[in-house]
């Protein structure tokens, strides 16, 4: 084809073919046929695949432009957001570094170093917060340019982006990215909007010892969320930041540089010990309420570990005297022509209503009243409950340990008295940052998991994986996440080292998922995340680690 000719284009959201010149971007086609999608236009799907507006276009391909309301409209919206925040740091306070930790509340929880007294805090905000209005105001484009990683190293470094060349040097490539934004520099693992006057509605707020970053509702975009007060989780994310500095890997960089030199050994030991201690801990709690407590109900999303937290809780507990027995809220799944169903008429087995709540409750009930019960058993495959002759009647000093998604729902335990319950909230909270401007979604720690298990042991590919993902996501916003607080204790999953293992599971089965899906783009977005972290060997990982529940290896019997 020679340059001149012209180029065929398909257009998903006018669905419109058109011809176009050679190096026509997307913006172009935008303006052209006058696209309007009901909110402004983010980035487009190219060929199944995310690109910024200033793409051009050279071959024959299909588009379908996004806006806020698709996940990559979001992430490249959040992440122009950032460094707005960013510019407005260096701006302000250039002695500063920003800190962007974790998704917390409806916002991105960050820091600007310490700060002791309140009223500065509220200020420094205050400030910050208007500095980021007139950046936005001033509709600054967001530049890229792919140079020389050599050349990328020397330009993070004159901005004191140390833990961004330690990344890249270890990466790897020969070329890397690096956006220019007016007078700073920074990069960002994924695409960003054209320019800063797009990020029209945002809000920063003052949040514990540092700030929140707020984006618009996913499903409406010109309002901005309600600050939910998440005490307990963030609690927790603060204590696996003292796990962070105990163990000394703050970022995949640094991980990437202790896989090099040998020391994985040592952060993969201390990391499942820091662990163990916090299970002993629980266990403790526990104990504090013996006699009167019976049923600890273990909550969490889905590839959070669940199984295998009870699994070793039940030894911490048997260290001390107890006799605890493991159940799974599964078996109370209502016949499936019982089951729920969700808008669209499919089974809901998110729904707590797939569950048969008054059997579960009358069988907790007898159990702590010294009664036998029939334990019921139900098949995935034939969608039917039944009873196989197994009995329970509690001994002294039994404690029975119950996992499923919804055990911090208050519906699930409603006529089981407070006093002789427990609640534990089980997650994956990714404690490792790429770098100082780029967490990991802990979402992202679970989506991998979940693909690996589904594929080793599900017989699921990581496209049918993904397919399914949505739907898991719908329901744990739903039924989950807005009873986290109901715990008595958090337990976080996610381990330093994890992804570096993983990789090597979930790169060869995403990499198997076709082009001509629209799934094809989450597949691409995880290989080149999963791109920056270097493998890390299993042998290391103990056979009763909650890693052990996603690959081979467990000692712990999961049929």
């Amino acid at each position: 084809m020679s340059r001149f000719d012209n180029i065929t284009i398909f257009c998903e959201n006018t669905d419109v073919e058109k011809t176009y010149p050679f190096g026509t971007t997307l913006q172009d086609i935008i303006h052209d046929q006058e696209i309007d999608i009901g909110s402004p236009i983010l980035g487009a799907m190219v060929n199944n695949t995310l690109k910024e507006l200033d793409y051009l276009v050279y071959k024959p391909k299909t588009v379908c432009f996004i806006d806020y309301r698709h996940p990559d409209g979001k992430r490249m919206y959040m992440r122009s957001l950032s460094l707005v925040l960013f510019k407005a740091v260096i701006d302000l306070y250039p002695k500063n570094k920003l800190k962007i930790e974790h998704a917390v509340s409806n916002g991105l929880y960050c820091e600007v170093g310490e700060i002791s007294d309140e009223d500065e805090h509220i200020e420094i905000v205050r400030k910050l917060r208007k500095r980021m209005q007139e950046i936005i105001e001033l509709d600054i484009p967001f530049e890229r340019k792919e140079i020389r990683t050599e050349y990328a190293l020397k330009i993070f470094e004159e901005f004191g982006l140390d833990d961004k060349c330690t990344l890249m040097d270890t990466r790897k490539q020969f070329y890397s990215s690096v956006y220019r934004f007016d007078n700073v520099v920074n990069y960002f693992y994924g695409y960003l909007l054209p320019s800063s006057g797009y990020l029209k509605k945002f809000d920063l707020v003052k949040y514990y010892e540092g700030m929140l970053l707020v984006a618009p509702k996913e499903n409406d975009p010109q309002k901005l969320p309600d600050i939910v007060i998440q005490n307990k989780l963030f609690e927790i994310f603060q204590e696996f930041k003292e796990w962070v500095e105990i163990i000394g890997v703050p970022n995949v960089g640094q991980l990437n540089l202790a896989t090099q030199n040998g020391k994985i050994s040592e952060i993969i030991k201390i990391s499942e010990a820091l662990q163990e201690k916090k299970l002993a801990s629980i266990a403790d709690m526990i104990n504090k309420r013996k006699g009167e407590l019976k049923v600890v109900l273990i909550s969490g999303p889905s590839s959070s570990g669940k199984t295998t937290f009870a699994k070793r809780l039940s030894i911490q507990l048997s260290v001390i005297g107890f006799k605890p027995i493991v159940l799974s809220m599964d078996n109370y799944f209502v016949d499936r022509d019982h089951t729920p169903r969700d808008k669209n008429g499919d089974y809901d087995f998110e729904s707590p209503q797939a569950l048969d709540i008054k059997l579960f409750n009358e069988n907790m009930l007898d159990l702590f009243e010294g009664k036998e019960i029939d334990l019921p058993k139900f098949s995935f495959s034939t969608g039917q409950r039944s009873y196989n002759g197994s009995r329970l009647k509690l001994d002294t000093n039994s404690i029975i340990l119950v996992e499923g998604i919804h055990g911090l729902n208050p519906l699930i335990s409603e006529m089981i008295p407070n006093n002789r319950k427990f609640k534990v909230y089980v997650s994956a909270l990714t404690p490792l940052s790429i770098d100082s401007s780029n967490r990991i979604p802990t979402t992202d720690n679970r989506l991998i998991r979940r693909m690996v298990r589904d594929y080793s042991y599900r017989g699921y590919s990581a496209l049918e994986t993904m397919q399914r993902w949505p739907s898991v996501r719908a329901g744990e916003e739903k039924y989950i996440f807005p009873y986290q607080e109901e715990a008595d204790v958090m337990f976080n999953t996610a381990l330093l080292f994890e992804l570096g293992v993983l990789k090597k599971w979930v790169e060869p089965i995403l990499k198997e998922v076709p082009p001509i899906v629209p799934e094809y783009s989450e597949a691409k977005r995880l290989l080149k995340f999963l791109s920056y972290i270097l493998p890390i060997a299993e042998k290391e990982i103990p056979p009763t680690s909650i890693l052990r529940e996603f690959l081979d290896g467990s000692s712990f019997d999961y049929s």
